[in-house]
């Protein structure tokens, strides 16, 4: 075991117990401390995002600082609310008294931050963390080594160094980290990684938030107006190829459409990709690399089954030097091959043909629970259909991924694709402990008189269960002859 996570951990303890992290103030103060570090680090940060990941300033403002400054802004206006004790209602039959959830924050937590959305996935489920009190280690992703320094170098110079701190490295260090007990483990990776994590976490009893992936599909109805389909076209090409270029957990992976309608798909999606990213394969714009040699060889070994690269309708070229694989469009390629069976987090983009559009219901069922579903339909019987029969981490209809920015829903993924929630006051819930607090009156003590009416204590304990205001009655009308109070004795 490294003494460096020991030390790193015993004295985020100290601070914790501190008791300073529990105040308002100091919350906001690392809230706004944020919104600081992103306002006067910016143009380091867009650097950053582009030597990692090839982003375009626009998609590194629109995914990552974006995400993060409407966040802490949110948190801000609201954490006062979220930390004030929420009322709760008590039986009469305890009357008097009262009670209340508090939110209390579990202390030191641990974020493991993925590579695809380096900044944000580092920031936003902090903001959750720091709104809720808690001291922190933030666990950058060694295979974004930009922006993992560029944390490393910021985070001390802003936020409260003895609360949160970064801690940097590979494999061995997240191994070690693991070792240690934690109050909570948040983590945003892959499946297999996670199961390590959990792995891991159980020896403790340390409570985990996964945040993993899956295949997530879209289904395409038959649009009958050619605006509407226009418009859900340009939708599912920006969420596939949009978003770290189909490196995202949420990104679109398939497509399911009927066979008459798939044409049409295939042309207009030709069309918006030639418009939005170009069709040379040595001058494609506006759109992230692949990450690693690793992963670029991953994903190019998804095409090289020769059935899959049968199926190829569109690109498929790939620049190995410059970790370049062009936006590319398969039709049905076999259901048992990697790229159906495995996430592809990456350009390509299978889509499968149905006889009718409601056996996608089916073929979703017969799969791991996705993060998300994505449906483009006008259709209230399958949007109906789809949210009673189908189950997944998200729905959204009629566009794709933008439920990431709604700080009002939950995101997370159930059953494979992970499980807890986070954003807004989700995060704030995932980073506290509710507490349930009862106030009781030592005014008034009911018991029994005379022991023959001892026989009649257990209809009365199931009235005044049953009946919720029955112990209140009772206790108004002062039965003397069955029960006295404590002043009469």
């Amino acid at each position: 075991m490294n003494g460096v996570e020991e030390d790193v951990l015993g004295e985020l303890t100290t601070t914790f117990r501190s008791g300073r992290t529990r105040s308002v103030a100091w919350r906001k103060a690392q809230l706004q401390a944020i919104l600081k570090l992103l306002d006067e680090n910016e143009e380091e940060i867009f650097e950053a995002l582009k030597q990692d990941l090839g982003k375009h300033p626009v998609e590194s403002y629109r995914d990552e600082v974006g995400v993060v400054r409407k966040s802490a802004t949110n948190a801000l206006r609201c954490v006062e609310k979220w930390m004030a004790p929420q009322k709760a209602p008590i039986p009469l039959v305890l009357f008097p008294a009262r009670g209340a959830v508090v939110s209390e924050p579990l202390g030191v937590v641990l974020i493991f931050v993925s590579w695809n959305f380096p900044i944000s996935l580092t920031l936003d489920p902090a903001i959750g963390a720091i709104s809720a009190g808690n001291t922190i280690v933030l666990k950058p992703s060694e295979l974004a080594p930009k922006c993992s320094s560029i944390l490393a170098n910021t985070i001390p110079r802003y936020l409260d160094p003895e609360a949160i701190k970064v801690v940097e490295g590979g494999q061995d260090v997240s191994e070690q980290l693991l070792q240690l007990k934690w109050d909570k483990i948040f983590f945003t990776g892959s499946p297999r990684v996670g199961r390590l994590v959990m792995s891991a976490a159980a020896k403790h009893l340390t409570p985990v938030t996964l945040e993993l992936g899956g295949k997530c599909p879209t289904i395409l109805d038959t649009l009958s107006s050619s605006y509407d389909i226009q418009v859900a076209v340009k939708r599912i090409a920006g969420g596939k190829w949009g978003p770290c270029n189909g490196q995202a957990c949420i990104g679109i992976d398939y497509v399911l459409v009927e066979t008459q309608f798939a044409p049409v798909l295939i042309e207009l999606l030709e069309k918006i990709i030639k418009t939005f990213y170009g069709e040379n394969l040595k001058t494609l714009g506006n759109l992230a690399r692949i990450v690693n040699k690793h992963h670029f060889d991953r994903v190019h070994n998804l095409l090289k089954d020769p059935k899959v690269a049968a199926s190829v309708v569109y690109g498929g070229s790939v620049d190995e030097e410059n970790m370049v694989i062009e936006p590319t469009i398969l039709l049905n390629p076999p259901l048992d091959a990697d790229i159906m069976t495995e996430e592809i987090f990456g350009p390509l983009l299978p889509i499968i043909t149905l006889n009718n559009i409601e056996e996608s219901i089916q073929f979703i069922n017969s799969r791991p629970k996705p993060l998300a579903i994505y449906a483009f339909t006008k259709n209230d019987s399958l949007k109906e259909k789809l949210l009673q029969e189908t189950s997944s981490g998200s729905l959204t209809f009629n566009d794709a991924m933008i439920q990431f920015l709604c700080d009002t829903l939950p995101f997370g993924g159930v059953g494979q694709s992970g499980y807890g929630r986070y954003h807004g006051k989700f995060s704030f819930d995932t980073f506290s402990h509710e507490k349930a607090v009862l106030h009781r009156s030592l005014l008034i003590e009911l018991e029994s008189r005379y022991p023959p009416w001892n026989n009649f204590k257990l209809e009365f304990v199931r009235l005044a269960y049953d009946y919720d205001y029955l112990g209140l009655i009772l206790l108004l009308l002062g039965l003397r002859g069955i029960f006295r109070t404590n002043r009469r004795q």
